[in-house]
């Protein structure tokens, strides 16, 4: 009888852990639609559904209150095997004191951003031990948190809403020691996240700059070498059809529909499962900033240059390293 190797097995949960985390959003989201739908169509126990309702609206502004973190949750020994699976590392060039609070930038988004999530929404790659006495805060759409089980699912991460209240509540409520983690790059940036791609959605990006200037907290730079190479994209003929549809899409709702395909349940079959290639983010050195509570325009273009700057220097010193040539610069638009 065949039996499986250690490595046939380790392969199958790091395949799992990573397929699991967006099969569980979908399966969440479609049974607590369909389940209150039934309830409320078919059954008597409409007033479940009022319960549920009535519980959302109560808790509705949690997400924007530092989120319900379940530290058990994010130590899960899965996610060590989601980590495993591409692998992911985190390395920091300077240490971080607990001292002051901190908007971590990350660059790029990616389709998925597996990294970001895999990194800092979870303690598989041990962040605590990397940033002793630091508390991640992944900031993510609100649309996470619009429905039920699903926003608690997510908050257990540490996750909480990218809105503006939700990040003057965690930079004045929640005392020190706090970094609250920004893909600044959104959904809009999914359109570039091509292997071997350097483009990043950044020049127009300035309301992580107004928010860190607010409060007087560093801004510190990331770049995940290898983000951008989980997938491949299939582009579509410019001016055709579809293409127009994309432009449309992404002036209508900000989110350009990519047709992204990656690899299947095993090596070298095709889905929708990322590359498993090796994803390294290089976090820099925080760049300080003065506390100005209504920062004017030219001062946020001011430090947005700054802070761009320090980008371009973390990306040149360590580009190599990752197989980027010396001459491949890093495109902002």
């Amino acid at each position: 009888m065949f039996l499986p190797s250690k490595k046939d097995l380790k392969t199958a949960l790091e395949v799992f852990a990573v397929f699991q985390w967006p099969l569980s959003v979908f399966l969440i989201v479609i049974t607590v639609i369909f389940v209150n739908l039934y309830l409320v169509v078919f059954t008597s126990y409409w007033p479940v559904t009022v319960l549920i309702l009535t519980w959302l609206a109560y808790d509705w502004k949690t997400p924007e209150r530092g989120g319900r973190r379940v530290t058990s949750v994010r130590n899960w020994r899965l996610w060590k095997h989601y980590c495993d699976y591409f692998p992911l590392r985190l390395l920091k060039t300077h240490d971080i004191s607990p001292s002051y609070n901190y908007i971590l930038v990350c660059h790029p988004h990616g389709v998925l951003s597996h990294s970001w999530f895999g990194q800092f929404a979870t303690n598989g790659l041990c962040f605590s031990k990397i940033f002793p006495g630091i508390t991640p805060y992944v900031l993510t759409l609100g649309a996470f948190f619009w429905v039920p089980l699903l926003r608690d699912y997510v908050m257990s991460s540490g996750s909480c809403s990218v809105s503006q209240s939700s990040m003057d509540f965690l930079l004045t409520h929640r005392g020190t020691g706090n970094m609250l983690i920004v893909v600044v790059g959104g959904l809009a940036e999914c359109k570039y996240s091509l292997p071997g791609s350097t483009t990043l959605v950044l020049k127009n990006r300035t309301g992580f700059v107004r928010m860190a200037l607010r409060h007087g907290v560093p801004l510190i730079p990331a770049y995940a070498f290898g983000e951008a190479d989980l997938y491949s994209q299939h582009i579509f003929t410019p001016g055709g059809l579809v293409n127009r549809f994309q432009k449309w899409f992404q002036s209508m709702v900000h989110i350009y529909p990519c047709a992204f395909y990656g690899r299947g349940f095993t090596e070298n079959s095709w889905g929708l499962l990322p590359y498993a290639q090796p994803v390294t983010t290089i976090v820099g050195k925080p760049l300080p900033l003065p506390k100005i509570e209504n920062p004017s325009q030219e001062t946020v273009a001011k430090y947005h240059a700054l802070y761009t700057d320090a980008l371009r220097k973390l990306f040149d010193q360590h580009k190599t390293k990752f197989g980027i040539s010396e001459t491949q610069e890093l495109v902002i638009v």
